[in-house]
């Protein structure tokens, strides 16, 4: 799909990417093209999968989560089957935002954000550790975030 996006395709997609909220009248002002194209390209775009969907941005320590913590997972089963079960119980876990699965020492790393300690501990000792499959979890706290660029990186 990439190679059949043009100028005004990107174009889109980077203001998008600024300020999902805006007015398709002034998306359409600000990449050169009147509103209906503007529409139409919009919904090609996610028809196509390219855009997956638009959120807010929230704060997380503004809103009482205190806590943000990696947790690094090592499973005693690497078979498909576990790896897809394993990854349905994380979707149940209110406290893990983000979850990639990974090569090499470690097979799944969790970000969790919690409001306090205590209940991230909990998670880890009642929750994760206890749920099938798994052989191993380390966790590191989070001090400080220095980058959060959860935008796709559009030249030009």
């Amino acid at each position: 799909m990439r190679g059949r996006l043009d100028a005004i395709d990107w174009k889109i997609l980077r203001e998008l990417q600024d300020d999902g909220r805006m007015t398709n009248v002034e998306l359409a002002r600000r990449v050169g093209i009147s509103a209906p194209p503007c529409l139409r390209r919009v919904r090609a775009l996610e028809e196509a999968g390219i855009i997956t969907g638009y959120r807010a941005l929230l704060d997380a320590k503004t809103l009482g989560q205190d806590v943000m913590a990696f947790a690094m997972v090592g499973l005693t089963s690497q078979a498909e089957n576990d790896l897809a079960a394993f990854t349905r119980k994380v979707k149940e876990w209110p406290i893990v935002r983000e979850s990639y699965m990974l090569s090499g020492e470690v097979d799944f790393l969790l970000k969790c954000v919690a409001p306090d300690l205590g209940t991230f501990q909990g998670f880890v000792i009642d929750e994760l550790t206890a749920a099938p499959n798994v052989d191993s979890v380390r966790t590191t706290l989070i001090i400080r975030q220095n980058k959060n660029a959860p935008l796709v990186p559009i030249e030009g």
